[in-house]
């Protein structure tokens, strides 16, 4: 068999195991315990909590108590306005308004005939401007129910956000596609106030000297218009837009800006993509959906950043993430220190931003997907507005007596035997952290996962009693009256099944066809010939595990073989190079206890012939005796061939001045490939065969030369496999 190139096998974990299978009739364990260790606040964020924070150092308290005040059946609230103790609330795909009193009873003031309220701004004691989209109206909305007055009609289809500046009873409305501000006087009466020259215009606030702060969308950017209407870009950020501004006393300005990748359509007219309302519809916390110019609906995932502006203009971020989409920020005071709360999408999550010296904390998370609008209470407390589902919970000052953290789900890849679980905690009198673990054997916990365990009593190492599984979850309970523990490090130990190596290719390289070593000398050697290959230690998913091919180089007699593997452990692996003539059914061993994927075959001492090459890997040496596994996959067939072809010239005959000389070529295993004939040693003329094709092992040909050139003439055969011979043609 003539073999050109490189000649591949590829060979299935199914099929390895249907041929060891047999051997395999007990449960075999890596000898080396893998550590699960959660310690850091990155480590606990993948996590859900209830009622705890989780600080800048990692450690998991007791958090502030939050509570629901209001319920409503719809899925997205997206405003929120508080005035004289009573919450006017605007709602997403019913298109409503309620107000909440203090008590946290609700009443449903408003059912417009738009999808979505974006903004509510308090008018009077009992009265809020409430602004409708898509192709929405502003109106005047009584606390009674009675049918409000339309305040204004623009052209534009959105309308994103509405403010009043102090002392006037002025309103300025924001609007989308195109990003206009107009000014609407008590009277009815609307100008343009200033044209962003942008898609969307996001959010609106007054500072203390009356300039107006815009966030825009398509691009992201903040700018500060002065009363005259005189616009200056403040920031031009790298986000496609600036859903929120938060102007604090000092003078500062917070901005909270989100991009949103690209996402699908799954409904509604085609155009821009516009921004906020971008809310998740499915566990992740990083895919989303948002509401767009037509009512298009999109999916993607989005990132997003908070930035501080100074008074005289100067910019920082102060947070920022790829996973939580921020939504909202509200000042607050804690411990004595002003912070900042942002309010993200993904996952409910609350963060507290604290300056000096910079650090972030989880406040708190809600049993929703995402926290769209804070409100400050003016008593310490704060409500915040959920989506997915949507109601209205109230964020207290004062710690709760307890709280649940559960870990994300861990995969040991495989069926793994568990071992201890021991955690660190601080625990003042009177405060407790208990742990419990459940394992399943599907990736998100369900009916079909064990039950929690009963609380593990030690904390230096206890054995954890969920059953043998692939995924594991642990949770801990936190419970303190007057003070709080403090939960560090958590390390669940387990041991994973065992899993057999896999040879997943095995490549043939033509004969003769060597790779040599990277070496400073004058004749590099050649890679896996002659030596034990590369005793290094390597795991099998390391690139030093596949052997890197130096330069190609042409050696007679040898022979080349490599190979990839792979280990669902990622073992350290060893080879064993076997070998057997096709016809044979004993093996052979060329080489044993090799790290490298390469070996090369000297086959020079070896009768000509068809042969098969049998790779076997190990994960012996990670594993104790007896609980090692063996994988293995064949090559191809192919020929050893180190034997020339023979040529039989025949007696000559004369046709006039000519001379045709009959000769046969015949090689005991290969194909005659080429031959040729010289009448001057320099310059070689191919022959054809008799029946026109070079293809078998005898093979007739026929010359014709000159009389006088008879005795100048040499006949030489090459076979497939490269082996030449010589004969004189007289």
């Amino acid at each position: 068999m003539r073999t050109t190139s490189a000649t591949i096998v590829r060979v299935g974990l199914s099929a390895v195991v249907a041929v060891l299978g047999a051997a395999a009739t007990v449960l075999l364990y890596a000898a080396s315990p893998v550590f699960w260790r959660v310690a850091t606040q990155d480590d606990f964020l993948r996590g859900r909590v209830e009622n705890l924070t989780i600080d800048a150092a990692g450690q998991v308290r007791l958090g502030p108590a939050s509570a629901v005040v209001f319920e409503t059946t719809a899925p997205f609230l997206w405003t929120a306005a508080l005035a004289d103790r009573t919450l006017w609330v605007g709602s997403g795909n019913d298109g409503k308004v309620f107000v909440v009193d203090s008590d946290g009873a609700g009443t449903e003031v408003f059912d417009s005939a738009e999808l979505n309220v974006h903004a509510v701004t308090p008018s009077g004691d009992e009265t809020a401007f409430v602004a409708t989209s898509p192709h929405g109206k502003v109106y005047e909305v009584g606390s009674d129910g009675a049918r409000p007055p339309v305040v204004f009609d623009p052209e534009e289809p959105y309308i994103w956000a509405m403010a009043q500046p102090a002392g006037t009873r002025d309103l300025y409305v924001a609007t989308g596609e195109p990003g206009r501000i107009y000014r609407v006087t008590p009277d009815g009466t609307a100008t343009l106030f200033y044209d962003t020259q942008t898609a969307h215009v996001l959010t609106l606030a007054f500072d203390s000297v009356g300039n107006l702060w815009a966030g825009t969308g398509s691009p992201g950017r903040v700018f500060r218009i002065s009363p005259a209407g005189r616009g200056f870009v403040v920031l031009d950020s790298s986000f496609e837009e600036v859903r929120a501004i938060r102007l604090a006393p000092d003078g500062r300005a917070y901005a909270v800006a989100v991009s949103q990748s690209p996402g699908r359509s799954t409904g509604g007219s085609t155009g821009t993509v516009a921004t906020p309302p971008s809310v998740s519809t499915s566990g992740s916390s990083t895919a989303t959906v948002s509401s767009s110019p037509g009512g298009q609906v999109t999916a993607g995932s989005a990132s997003g950043a908070v930035y501080r502006i100074e008074p005289d203009g100067v910019w920082d971020t102060v947070w920022e993430s790829s996973t939580d989409t921020p939504y909202d920020v509200a000042l607050d005071d804690h411990d004595g220190e002003t912070g900042l709360l942002v309010a993200t999408g993904g996952a409910g999550k609350i963060f507290r931003v604290l300056e000096d010296p910079y650090r972030v904390e989880l406040v708190t998370s809600a049993p929703a997907k995402q926290v769209t609008r804070i409100v400050s209470a003016g008593d310490g407390s704060h409500y915040f507005l959920t989506a997915n589902p949507g109601k209205v919970f109230r964020l207290s000052s004062s710690r709760v007596a307890s709280g649940l953290y559960v870990s994300d789900v861990r995969d040991a890849t495989t069926v793994a035997t568990w071992g201890t679980v021991r955690w660190q905690a601080i625990t003042p009198s009177g405060t407790a952290v208990r742990l419990s673990t459940r394992s399943g054997n599907t990736d998100q916990p369900n009916d079909t996962w064990s039950a929690w365990s009963e609380p593990y009593d030690d904390a230096a190492g206890s054995a954890i009693s969920s059953p043998k599984a692939r995924y594991i979850q642990w949770r801990a309970a936190l419970t303190g009256q007057d003070a709080t523990p403090s939960l560090l490090t958590v390390t669940t130990a387990y041991l994973p099944r065992n899993l057999r190596p896999e040879i997943t290719q095995v490549t043939v390289h033509a004969p003769g066809v060597v790779f040599q070593q990277p070496f400073s000398g004058t004749d590099p050697p050649i890679a896996g010939l002659g030596v034990r290959a590369d005793t290094r230690p390597a795991h099998a998913n390391d690139d030093t595990q596949q052997s890197s091919l130096g330069r190609r180089v042409y050696r007679k007699g040898l022979q080349t073989f490599v190979w990839s593997a792979s280990d669902g452990n990622t073992d350290t692996l060893e080879y064993t190079v076997q070998y057997r003539a096709a016809s044979d059914t004993t093996w052979r061993t060329l080489i044993a206890d090799s790290r490298a994927a390469i070996f090369t075959w000297n086959t020079t001492t070896t009768p000509d012939g068809t042969y098969v090459v049998r790779v076997l890997a190990t994960d012996g040496p990670s594993n104790a005796p007896g609980a090692a596994e063996i994988g293995f996959a064949d090559s191809t067939p192919f020929d050893i061939d180190n034997t020339a072809p023979d040529i039989a010239v025949a007696a000559a005959r004369t046709t006039g001045q000519q001379v045709v000389v009959p000769f046969v070529v015949e090689d005991a295993h290969s194909p005659v490939q080429r031959v040729e004939y010289s009448l001057d040693t320099d310059r070689w003329q191919v022959l054809y065969p008799l029946d026109g094709i070079p293809d078998s092992q005898v093979e007739r040909f026929e010359v014709t030369v000159p009389n006088d050139r008879l005795d100048r003439l040499v006949i030489r055969a090459t076979d497939n496999l490269g082996n030449t011979a010589t004969a004189a043609g007289s």
